[in-house]
C-alpha cells in the first residue's frame, strides 16, 4: 500500500504547477494598532461606570470584529505559476490570466498612480488596487474573446511580477 501512494506523488509532484511568484498585500502594520486603539475607546465608552462583564464582552466581540475587517481586507493575492506546458498564469483574487494573452506590460509607479486610476482608466478595464500598495502593474490584453482592454494590478514588486509573468516584456524594457 506505501508503494502505491509513493508512486502516486511523484508524478504528481510532476503535474503540479511551479509557483514563480508570490505576495500576499496585508494591511500596514500601523492600521492594527489604529485598531487596537479604536476597540480600547470605545470598549471605555461602552463600560463607563458599569460591571466587568461591560468591559470583557465589549472588548472581545470588537476585537473579533477589528481583526476579522483587517484579515479580510489583506486577503488579496497575487500569484504567478507556470504549468507544465509552460504556459505562466497570474492568478489574482480569482481571476486568471495566461501569459500569451499579453500584449504589452509596463510598471506603473506610485507617481502615475493617480492618473491610472483616474483620468485615464478604462471603465472596462480590470482592477485589483488598495490604498495601501502604491505602485502597480499594467497589462494590455489582445485577446479576441475577452473585452477587457487591460488589467491593472497593485503589486509591491512590479519588476518582480513582470519578471516572473511575462519575461521577455520585462527584460525588454528594461534595455
Amino acid at each position: 500500500m506505501s508503494s502505491s501512494s509513493s508512486s502516486a506523488s511523484p508524478s504528481a509532484a510532476a503535474e503540479s504547477p511551479v509557483i514563480l511568484y508570490r505576495e500576499r498585500q496585508w494591511v500596514p502594520w500601523h492600521w492594527w494598532l489604529m485598531a487596537a486603539a479604536v476597540v480600547v475607546i470605545s470598549t471605555a465608552t461602552v463600560s463607563l461606570n458599569r460591571g466587568i462583564m461591560w468591559v470583557i464582552i465589549p472588548a472581545i466581540l470588537l476585537s473579533a470584529i477589528a481583526a476579522w475587517v483587517l484579515l479580510a481586507w489583506s486577503n488579496t493575492v497575487v500569484q504567478v505559476e507556470q504549468d507544465t506546458d509552460g504556459t505562466r498564469w497570474l492568478t489574482v483574487k480569482d481571476a486568471q490570466l495566461p501569459h500569451d494573452v499579453v500584449a504589452r506590460s509596463t510598471a506603473v509607479p506610485a507617481t502615475a498612480r493617480r492618473n491610472a486610476l483616474g483620468p485615464q482608466l478604462d471603465p472596462a478595464a480590470f482592477l485589483v488596487t488598495h490604498g495601501w500598495v502604491p505602485e502597480h502593474v499594467m497589462l494590455v490584453l489582445d485577446d479576441p474573446e475577452d473585452p477587457t482592454p487591460y488589467w491593472l494590478i497593485g503589486s509591491k514588486n512590479p519588476d518582480k511580477l513582470l519578471t516572473a509573468f511575462v519575461p521577455e516584456q520585462a527584460a525588454a524594457a528594461k534595455a
